[in-house]
């Protein structure tokens, strides 16, 4: 069964970047689909980013054109490029594959 692990966030600046890393063990990742959510307090947890197997990719609308998904199959990781970070990205962000979720990782966008 494959085991997910969050790495990469922080507190930023508005306008700033950070990269999250999804890194998985204990399964054949390679054949599956990866999603990023997030959730901020009080709401609801929403799909942020997924890549499917293929390298296909979907986005929400209020990361489009701001953050992108990729995975390097060979170190068996999926990442989150995230660019030009709004106060309104803070949350708490996780990465998912099948119906494995990892722990978490927070992201703070404060000036």
């Amino acid at each position: 069964q494959v085991q997910l692990r969050e790495s990469g966030g922080g507190l930023v600046h508005p306008g700033g970047s950070l990269r999250l890393s999804c890194a998985a063990s204990g399964g054949i990742f390679s054949i599956y689909s990866v999603h990023w959510y997030r959730q901020a307090p009080g709401n609801e947890r929403e799909l942020v980013a997924l890549i499917r197997s293929g390298g296909s990719t979907r986005y929400a609308d209020s990361v489009k054109n701001r953050f992108t998904i990729s995975r390097n199959n060979a170190k068996n990781t999926v990442y989150l490029q995230m660019n030009s970070l709004k106060p309104e990205d803070t949350a708490v962000y996780y990465c998912k594959c099948q119906e494995t979720w990892g722990q978490g990782t927070q992201v703070t966008v404060s000036s």
